[in-house]
C-alpha cells in the first residue's frame, strides 16, 4: 500500500467521527500551545532582563561595603550600615586598575524635594560627572555635573523627568531654578534624559543626582561612601578589572591573606546570569508542567485507536482477506494516529502563536516566539502519535482474518 492510499484511508476515517477525532486532538492542541506560549513568555524574560541591565551599562561594576562580622546579640549588620569605603579606595582604584573608562563614588539618601508649594519624595544621588557615562544615562536639557562642583562641593543637581514633572507642575523651565531636598537648597543646571520603568516597575527617572562631596557634606554629613560605580572598558575585560579592584581595595585595607573582604564587587553579567537562571528555571518548570498536556493527549490517542480497533474489527478481517499483509494494517493505523497527533500539533502552533501574542499587547508582558520550541513541538507531536499510536496498531496487524470476520 503506498502513502498517499495511507493518507486518504485515514482520512476517511477520521472524517466518519468528527467530533471524536477533534475531541482526540484536544489535549495535544491544549499541551502544544502551552509549551509554545510557556517558552515565548520565558525567552521574553530574559531577554528584557539582559536589555534591563544593558540600559543601566552592561559593563558597570558596584562595589559596596560588606562585613561578615557579628555585633554583640548575634545581630549582623546590613550593607547600609557598614562604614568600610572612602576617597582613598576610589584615588586608589583610578591610579592602579587600568580596564576600567570611567568611575565614580556613590552616596545616596531618601528625602522630599520641594519646590514651593509642591514636594515629590525622591532619591538623590551623591556621584561623581562620569556617573552618567557608567549608568547609560543623558543629559537632554542644561548641563551635566563638573570635576568644578565636585572640587568645591556645589550645590548644584540635575534632575529626572519625574521629579520635574512633579515639582515644575506649571511647565516652567526648571533650569536655573532652586529646589529643596530637605532643608538643602540646591540649583538645578540640568535635567535627564527620560528612561521609563525598567523590567522590575522601578521608575528610572525618579531622581536626583547630585555631587557626591555635597550631598555626603550636607545631607548625609559623612565621609564614608555607600558605593563605588566603575566602567570596565570593555565586557571582555570586566573579570579582569573586577579582580584588579579587589586586589587594590584589599591592598588598601590592609587585610591579610585569608582575611575575608570588608567590601563586595558586584558585575551586572553576575546578576543578568542569576536572573536570567532563574527565569530559566521557571520556564522549564512551566513547560514542562505544559508539557504533561502533550503526554494526556497521547494517552487519548492511545485509548481512541483502541476503540478503533475493536469497531473496526470486521473492516480489518476484510481487508486481510483480500491480501493486506499486518505491516499494511499497522501502518493504516499508525497513520491514522500520527495525523491525529499532527493535526493537532498544527492547531496547536497556531493557537500557541496567537496566545503569545495576545498576552504580549493586552498584558504588556515581554514575549518572544521561537521558531525552535515550533519545530520541537511539531516533532513532539509526530513522535507522541507514533508512540501511543504504535501498540493499537500492532494489535490490529496481529488480528486473525477469519476471527476477524465473524466478529460482531
Amino acid at each position: 500500500m503506498n502513502f498517499a492510499n495511507l493518507i486518504r484511508i485515514a482520512l476517511i476515517a477520521l472524517q466518519r467521527n468528527k467530533l471524536r477525532a477533534f475531541l482526540t486532538m484536544l489535549g495535544i492542541i491544549i499541551g502544544v500551545a502551552a509549551v509554545i506560549t510557556m517558552m515565548s513568555i520565558g525567552e521574553g524574560s530574559k531577554q528584557s532582563i539582559q536589555q534591563t541591565f544593558s540600559s543601566m551599562g552592561s559593563n558597570m561594576i558596584t562595589v559596596m561595603p560588606y562585613s561578615n562580622m557579628a555585633m554583640p546579640g548575634g545581630v549582623r549588620l546590613g550593607a547600609s550600615s557598614v562604614q568600610t569605603l572612602t576617597i582613598s579606595d576610589v584615588e586608589k582604584i583610578r591610579q592602579e586598575v587600568t580596564d576600567i573608562s570611567a568611575l565614580s563614588p556613590g552616596v545616596s539618601s531618601n528625602g522630599q524635594a520641594i519646590k514651593g508649594a509642591n514636594n515629590w519624595p525622591t532619591n538623590i544621588q551623591g556621584v561623581s560627572p562620569d556617573y552618567l557615562q557608567i549608568r547609560k544615562l543623558s543629559v537632554r536639557e542644561g548641563s551635566n555635573l563638573t570635576e568644578e562642583h565636585v572640587r568645591t562641593s556645589a550645590k548644584v543637581c540635575v534632575l529626572g523627568q519625574t521629579v520635574v514633572d512633579n515639582l515644575f507642575t506649571n511647565g516652567e523651565d526648571p533650569i536655573g531654578q532652586i529646589i529643596r531636598f530637605g532643608n538643602i537648597p540646591f540649583q538645578v543646571i540640568g535635567v535627564l534624559q527620560p528612561k521609563g520603568q525598567n523590567t522590575f516597575g522601578q521608575d528610572q527617572d525618579d531622581i536626583i543626582v547630585a555631587p557626591y562631596t555635597a550631598v555626603m557634606k550636607r545631607v548625609l554629613a559623612t565621609i564614608y561612601l555607600q558605593n563605588i560605580y566603575a566602567s570596565a572598558t570593555t565586557e571582555a575585560v570586566s573579570e579582569q578589572a573586577t579582580e584588579d579592584i579587589i586586589r587594590v581595595l584589599r591592598e588598601n585595607h590592609r587585610l591579610r591573606e585569608g582575611q575575608e573582604n570588608d567590601f563586595d564587587v558586584r558585575t551586572q553579567e553576575e546578576l543578568i546570569s542569576m536572573l536570567s537562571s532563574t527565569s530559566g528555571m521557571m520556564t522549564t518548570l512551566l513547560t514542562a508542567v505544559a508539557g504533561i498536556s502533550l503526554v494526556i493527549g497521547g494517552i487519548g490517542i492511545m485509548n481512541i485507536m483502541y476503540v478503533s480497533v475493536t469497531e473496526r474489527t470486521r473492516e480489518i478481517g476484510l481487508r486481510m482477506s483480500l491480501g493486506a499483509k499486518g505491516r499494511d494494517i499497522l501502518l493504516q493505523f499508525l497513520t491514522e494516529a500520527v495525523m491525529i497527533s499532527i493535526t493537532g500539533g498544527v492547531i496547536g502552533v497556531v493557537l500557541g502563536i496567537s496566545a503569545s501574542f495576545g498576552i504580549g499587547s493586552l498584558l504588556s508582558w515581554p514575549t518572544i516566539l521561537s521558531q525552535t520550541s515550533m519545530l520541537i513541538s511539531f516533532f513532539v507531536c509526530a513522535f507522541t502519535g507514533m508512540f501511543f499510536g504504535y501498540y493499537p496498531a500492532v494489535k490490529a496487524s496481529k488480528l486473525d482474518p477469519i476471527e476477524a470476520l465473524r466478529y460482531e
